[in-house]
């Protein structure tokens, strides 16, 4: 702990045991007694930074609003870096982001276009402090300006947001110009498409084998991410009897056992696809699908080229909305945390990023009967189609006659009777003008 020593002349110093257990000081020269107590607060908390190896942004900020002189008296003593050393760049930040990401490749290749979009904005050599929170307002407007979609918008405004507080807390900033910018959200409902079970059909008829079946049937009635999910299938991982599928995903293994493995129904078209490949498996094979083990192997190319085969135009998100799709379909039968489950994800994410509102779902709400391959089961009432104006309309059919027309039976018309010019409807005994 930090002690403040008093010396002639009412100068102060702080003293404290390094991490190497000799004794330190740092000398403050003249000032009060309260000043040299919180001197030696931010002391301790530099200490105690030191072993965590981040500050904290209070910390920062006192850091950086502190003299050069006792700045670089800090810095002597090994508690800071000195500020000729923290001028650190855009650049350098970048590089440092990167090299600390602790993501998978294609993560951190998302990445990339955040990077290349505060390198172009800024520069590389733009030092990170003289970068402020209306400098970072101007970055979020020119992402606007420069027609990305909203989700693109918020996945960039979330990295560079994350990349300043991590500067922060190596302390080569003082404060996160882009704590308060509104990333928004990162879905985009315009990207949505619902692929029925009709069209995946077409789409499999398409297929060359049996391999790229899987590879459509896995993401469409399994819901598996694809192709980093699919490609570590084996096997041992089917388990014919019950008819589940044991599923691990890259993406999530970083999050603990429980996210990294989850259990999957397997629906009954998917599973004579997987009963015919593991007939016609060499012995001794244990991938399902060995094709994905090849890098060069491209799924959004082949898939793209069986979908226009089959006489469809390619949908947006081509492959994820596959398995977008196999959770709408599963939300409208199970549970929501059962669903989440099989996915691999919280309910929350998959109402936000992959349950799509399908025309069924308006036509059976409003109660008319669907035709073709897209069947509510619900009860619809057949009510007349109205036509020409309002005006035409009232004058053409009176409410009996729509009661009569929808199958109904309207009630027994009461007759009105006048007096002078107004009328009532003989209601029992308490007449009520009509």
């Amino acid at each position: 702990m930090a002690s403040v020593i008093s010396d002639a002349g009412g100068r102060k110093r702080i003293q404290f045991v390094g991490a190497d257990g000799k004794r330190r000081t740092v000398r403050l020269g003249v000032c009060g007694i309260a000043q040299a107590r919180g001197f030696a607060s931010l002391v301790d908390e530099l200490i105690a930074a030191n072993w965590a190896h981040s500050v904290s942004p209070d910390t920062a900020k006192r850091i950086a609003a502190l003299p050069d002189t006792i700045h670089d008296r800090l810095a002597r003593v090994g508690l800071v870096v000195a500020r000729s050393e923290t001028r650190a760049t855009v650049g350098q930040l970048i590089d440092r982001y990167k090299a600390a990401a602790i993501v998978k490749p294609a993560t951190l290749a998302a990445y990339e276009q955040t990077f290349g979009s505060l390198r172009d904005h800024f520069g590389k050599d733009r030092a990170l402090a003289s970068i402020k929170a209306g400098d970072a307002e101007l970055w979020r407007k020119a992402l606007t300006e420069a027609k990305l979609s909203p989700a693109t918008q918020a996945k960039r405004v979330f990295v560079a947001r994350a990349m300043f507080k991590r500067a922060v807390r190596w302390g080569l900033v003082g404060a996160n110009a882009f704590a308060e910018l509104k990333a928004g959200s990162q879905a985009n409902p315009r990207r949505a498409f619902y692929v029925s079970r009709e069209v995946t059909e077409k789409v499999l008829a398409q297929c060359p084998d049996d391999e790229w079946r899987a590879i459509v049937a896995l993401a469409r009635y399994a819901g598996l991410r694809c192709p980093s999910e699919p490609a570590g299938l084996h096997w041992r991982d089917v388990d014919w009897d019950a008819r589940r599928l044991t599923v691990r995903s890259p993406k999530t293994e970083g999050h603990g056992e429980a996210h990294a493995v989850r259990s999957v129904p397997i629906d009954p078209a998917l599973y004579a696809i997987l009963r015919r490949l593991f007939d016609a498996a060499p012995d001794g094979a244990t991938l399902i699908v060995p094709r994905l083990a090849d890098p060069r192997t491209n799924i959004r190319t082949s898939l793209t080229r069986y979908v226009e085969n089959a006489g469809l135009t390619a949908w947006p998100r081509l492959v994820q909305n596959l398995r977008a799709s196999a959770a709408t379909d599963w939300c409208e039968r199970f549970p929501a945390h059962t669903v989440a489950a099989w996915l691999g994800h919280s309910p929350m994410i998959a109402a936000r990023h992959y349950l799509t509102t399908r025309d069924s779902h308006f036509t059976a709400a409003a109660g008319i009967a669907e035709t073709g391959d897209a069947k509510s089961g619900a009860q619809a009432a057949h009510f007349p189609t109205p036509t020409g104006n309002a005006s035409e309309r009232h004058n053409a059919t009176d409410d009996s006659e729509m009661l009569v027309g929808a199958g109904l039976t309207p009630k027994t018309t009461i007759p009105a009777t006048s007096h002078g010019d107004r009328q009532w409807a003989r209601r029992d005994s308490n007449p009520r003008r009509r």
